[in-house]
């Protein structure tokens, strides 16, 4: 037996496929959305997981080093390493920069690390070479634009890209560059010889109305204008065995810093950076979804309109209601199934162009396509009501 559903599509075909052109572009933006709203909470916490630490410690009463300023001298790295449970300690700092590349602004994000450490760095190199000399070298992202062998100048100095590394980026989405914590920090906290000259001679003329005469305030004036060891977090790595959250406590009651777990520290990045983007890409995923049930409804509504005096045929010739509640509930299911194909073929082919990462999660297309199908019952109700209501003598031209 010829199904109904199918028999009718195939007298309008075009009709059909032009419909599910249009839903399933517009499916391929909400599973766009849905996806682009994976890939942001997956880039805020991106760093944090490859860092590899247990650890976070940043300036006291802030939420640092990403959520907020934080700034610690480098040297804590060392207090911290003897405490008990501490396996190993590092020092990063992390700046944003804006430069004008090949004609066009590329912003790019500074990590600064120890490449004498086991983490901190890259976590794959996938062209060229890690940093192996302690100035000069830099490891970018290979989305950055920049490429190996490429000069870079920021500040004072000239930067050669030596190794591409994978596609690592900020929590706000800027593709991320490596150099040596000295080169960083000479980057992000060294100031120009004008504003250095400046900065000794006003710290010169304060020191001089603090300190005895001849204590030297020159040398004091100096050390503190060209004072580049800041840094914007340690890390630790917390020997196997030992309370993670013991020893973070123990940080902040001690040594009077802040300390976050990594658990922490993501709790921080997805609901303060990435919350406002969830709540807006959601929104405007169910206004998506209802522009599709109303199409649907509109679709099948005008559909069940132009076949009235079909459907009145049947009913004088005995068809039960379910066999027209059927041919009318599978139109819009069909018309449903096929526009969720054609969405989803459409942001595979696309999703990698996208200037935001976009992460599809098949639990998350999964769900959709269930929505989908109970959008496409709820929206065949007004068709259905309309079926159900018109008289067999329409069949008569009555």
């Amino acid at each position: 037996m010829i199904d109904l559903a199918v028999k009718d599509i195939s007298h309008s075909p075009r009709r059909f496929i032009f419909t599910c052109l249009g839903i399933g572009m517009l499916l391929m933006v909400v599973m766009a959305m849905g996806g682009i709203y994976r890939g942001f909470v997956d880039d805020a916490t991106l760093i944090v997981k490859n860092t590899g630490a247990d650890i976070w410690v940043v300036q006291k009463d802030t939420n640092g080093p990403f959520a907020e300023e934080s700034r610690i001298p480098e040297d804590l790295k060392h207090t911290l390493g003897v405490l008990p449970g501490v396996s190993d300690t590092g020092a990063l700092s992390f700046q944003t920069i804006q430069i004008n590349w090949k004609g066009k602004p590329n912003r790019l994000f500074i990590i600064g690390y120890d490449p004498n450490l086991r983490f901190g760095g890259p976590s794959e190199i996938i062209a060229g070479r890690p940093i192996l000399r302690r100035h000069y070298d830099m490891v970018a992202n290979f989305k950055s634009g920049l490429r190996l062998g490429d000069k870079l100048t920021l500040g004072q100095d000239t930067y050669t890209v030596v190794g591409l590394t994978g596609n690592v980026v900020s929590p706000s989405g800027d593709p991320v560059v490596y150099m040596t914590l000295a080169d960083a920090q000479k980057v992000q906290f060294q100031k120009n010889n004008e504003a250095i000259r400046n900065d000794r001679e006003r710290l010169k003329e304060e020191l001089s109305g603090l300190l005895p005469q001849g204590a030297g305030e020159g040398k004091i004036a100096d050390a503190l204008s060209n004072d580049t060891h800041i840094v914007n977090a340690v890390v630790l790595k917390v020997s196997k065995g030992y309370p993670v959250s013991k020893i973070a406590a123990a940080v902040e009651r001690w040594k009077h810093y802040r300390a976050f777990t990594v658990p922490e520290q993501e709790t921080i990045l997805t609901m303060g950076l990435v919350a406002k983007a969830k709540m807006q890409l959601g929104l405007f995923r169910i206004i998506l979804l209802i522009v599709s049930m109303a199409i649907i409804n509109l679709v099948i509504y005008t559909q069940t309109m132009d076949k009235m005096r079909e459907i009145a045929t049947l009913k004088l010739i005995g068809a039960p209601d379910w066999t027209i509640v059927r041919l009318i509930v599978e139109q819009s299911l069909l018309l449903g199934f096929f526009a969720y194909w054609i969405g989803y073929a459409i942001i595979n082919l696309t999703y990698k162009y996208f200037p935001r990462r976009v992460v599809l999660v098949p639990f998350d297309l999964k769900a959709l396509f269930v929505i989908v199908m109970l959008i496409c019952v709820i929206a065949s109700f007004t068709g259905v009501r309309s079926a159900l209501k018109v008289d067999p003598a329409h069949a008569l031209g009555g």
